[in-house]
């Protein structure tokens, strides 16, 4: 006689490793993504502390330490602009969104759908390059110290 257990242990097992698989690939989006809110920095304590920019600096911030060199600025908006730009190009000109959702626009504009995905890429490539961003986030390892990191900024 079989045990009826050995199947349902199977099927929970590969569905757990589906959503680990899911959360992996979430984490290394999140990880690529060349913006970002959250932040990490290493304390004069040599603690790792984690916070989210704002205009004023990081938030939660230490009170020990200066956090302003960490604020927002005008670039960090530039870059998620084309971060933005380039996930919504992808996305919805993607021939498997454009067959489901338009299909009519495959047809008559099929010149666009091909040729806007890659100029988009070249003019957020180059800006990207042009106009690093020096910003850590989390799953990249912070080198520099917040005073270090003003002045590389300025």
């Amino acid at each position: 006689m079989a045990s009826s257990s050995s199947p349902s242990k199977q099927l929970r097992s590969s569905s757990q490793q589906l959503g680990d698989m899911a959360f992996k690939g979430v984490g290394n989006l999140l990880k690529v993504l060349p913006t970002g809110t959250v932040f990490f920095y290493v304390g004069n304590d040599g603690v790792t502390h984690y916070g989210i920019a704002t205009t004023k600096g990081l938030w939660p911030s230490s009170k020990s330490e200066n956090l302003s060199a960490y604020k927002l600025r005008f670039g960090d908006f530039v870059h998620g602009f084309f971060t933005v730009l380039v996930f919504a190009v992808i996305v919805l000109l993607d021939p498997n969104t454009v067959g489901c959702y338009y299909p009519s626009f495959q047809s008559s504009q099929k010149v666009l759908l091909m040729a806007l995905p890659p100029v988009v890429g070249a003019i957020s490539s180059s800006v990207f390059m042009i106009f690093p961003n020096k910003r850590h986030g989390i799953g990249y390892p912070s080198s520099q110290t917040p005073q270090e990191y003003s002045q590389s900024s300025s």
